[in-house]
């Protein structure tokens, strides 16, 4: 997801490790489609209702429960299924025309039926719109879509896109109503019409009240009455308190390492409450301005690799809340190999750092800045650049300093071209590791570092994106890990994992904590 808006990291302490839990509550706990509603804390906001604009992780939330799409990913699933549609396919060899037949039947939440032209209108209207803070920017690829009948959706692409499935399964992918939007505009009244399995009632500053959507026809099976969405705006004692005191009956996102911690000792295993750790394919980098006269030498960005220390950071810093990365690809995601990881090692070697200056033709310290934001990519970030810059002085090779500036001003400086080495985070629209290659590199990239990515982007990249079986990338995905980790434009520094904590009689939180990192409101049940 746009690098603008990801997942923050949840830190917590390393004594809280052995307390974790990968599931929480089981199938036997189902309250079936009449059990009571649910309550949902966390601490971000829904920036919009309309899917034409919102490109954040609490949008995407609404969008995946309220709207439907044509395909969706199943619980722990990373391949597209039919959910909207009751088959797609491409029609072509050259994956550039997609074809779908929607199900029978289908209706919005208002009742009015859903057609062809309801997802003709909501592709060429996102587009049309092209709002900067949309996901109309995944769908560059995307050049006529044509409705021959009511039930038939045709895609025609302008390049070959094996990846198309899996982009209009996320929250980009929603369809919506044409009698109910402007085709021009986006809709502000805070309101949302979909056919997706629950219907928003109301949206406020502070709350999202959702209900089962009685017109649903698709893939998910409802196993509570409606969900309720408290938003805590960032206010984290707040929502530690909430779910302490069973207002919320889940908090979500946003916990620090204190307040789960203190949740923990309060519970002392006399029930309550649980921590529940999920898979993520939320990932941090380090990112090298190619352009910038210190930063742009590759011996500087190989002692860098040589003597950066994320096991260190992984337990001091992210507490465990967090696996050392040593690709651009996740662990978990088709095609991921450890480049960084084969060529650098996991142990720092001022040795090797040394000799990779030297071979640069410097001799004396490295004087550089690590330039960071204080909470955009989680809550630790400064804390994190502080400790690299540590390992880097540690070594006496460098002599490193960190600068912090608020977001706004972190995106034009990194667009002005005025930073050498700096963070940036990413999460997923979907897990495909098209998604983790192809946003950073060539024009336009999400990194705006001036690396001439040559191969990659004009044969890799392009041979990946024709494949329709995705397992026969693995090879090419392989040679553009290691292309970057021979280059270095960007240093893996870890992989997040996803917690929550749920109050007891609470089930299903373990099935909405995945790498599609679709939160899916229908899974939860309340005994």
């Amino acid at each position: 997801m746009n690098l603008r808006n990801p997942w923050p990291v949840l830190p917590i302490v390393a004594g809280l490790a052995s307390g974790l839990l990968t599931g929480c509550g089981t199938e036997s706990g189902d309250a079936g489609a009449d059990g009571s509603g649910v309550v949902v804390g966390m601490s971000d906001d829904v920036l919009s209702t309309d899917p034409a604009s919102g490109y954040d992780p609490g949008s995407w939330l609404l969008f995946n429960n309220v709207f439907q799409s044509l395909l969706g990913f199943p619980k722990g699933a990373t391949e597209p299924q039919p959910d909207a549609a009751e088959s797609c396919g491409f029609a072509d060899a050259g994956t550039k025309v997609y074809r779908c037949t929607l199900r029978d039947g289908l209706k919005f939440s208002n009742g009015d039926p859903l057609t062809s032209k309801d997802v003709k209108f909501s592709f060429d209207r996102m587009l049309k719109i092209n709002d900067p803070d949309g996901p109309a920017i995944m769908f560059s690829t995307l050049e006529k879509v044509s409705t021959p009948d009511e039930k038939t959706v045709v895609f025609e692409l302008n390049t070959p896109d094996a990846t198309f499935p899996s982009k209009i399964a996320s929250g980009a992918g929603s369809i919506v109503d044409h009698r109910e939007y402007d085709a021009d505009g986006l809709r502000e009244d805070g309101e949302a019409v979909g056919s997706g399995p629950y219907r928003l009632d109301s949206f406020a500053n502070d709350r999202a009240v959702f209900s089962v959507n009685e017109h649903y026809k698709g893939s998910a099976e409802t196993k509570n009455s409606g969900v309720t969405l408290e938003f805590f705006h960032g206010d984290q004692n707040a929502l530690k308190k909430a779910v302490q005191g069973a207002e919320v009956d889940i908090a979500y996102r946003g916990l620090t390492a204190e307040a789960i911690n203190d949740i923990d000792r309060a519970d002392d295993g006399t029930g309550g409450v649980e921590i529940v750790e999920g898979s993520s394919a939320e990932v941090q980098h380090l990112v090298f301005n190619m352009d910038d006269p210190v930063a742009g030498k590759l011996g500087v960005r190989r002692a860098i690799a040589h003597l950066i220390d994320r096991d260190a950071l992984v337990r001091d810093v992210h507490q465990g809340t967090a696996s050392p990365l040593y690709s651009i690809v996740p662990a978990g995601i088709g095609g991921h190999n450890t480049a960084f990881f084969d060529t650098y090692g996991a142990r720092p070697s001022k040795a090797k750092a040394a000799a990779a200056l030297e071979e640069e033709g410097i001799t004396g310290k490295v004087k550089l800045t690590l330039w960071s934001t204080p909470s955009r990519y989680g809550p630790a970030t400064d804390q994190e650049l502080k400790a690299i810059a540590g390992q880097l002085n540690a070594s006496g090779l460098f002599e490193a300093d960190v600068e912090s500036v608020p977001f706004a001003q972190y995106e034009k400086d990194i667009a002005a071209g005025e930073y050498g080495v700096y963070v940036k985070g990413w999460v997923p629209d979907y897990p495909d590791a098209d998604n983790f290659t192809g946003p950073f590199f060539g024009e336009g990239n999400v990194l705006d570092n001036n690396y001439d990515a040559g191969t990659i982007t004009e044969k890799l990249l392009p041979r990946t994106a024709a494949q329709s079986d995705r397992s026969a990338t693995e090879e090419d995905f392989g040679r553009i890990q290691d292309i970057v980790a021979e280059d270095i434009p960007v240093l893996p520094v870890w992989q997040a994992k996803q917690y929550a904590v749920v109050r007891d009689g609470v089930y299903g939180l373990e099935y909405c904590l995945d790498a599609s990192t679709v939160f899916r409101f229908w899974e939860l049940s309340k005994g």
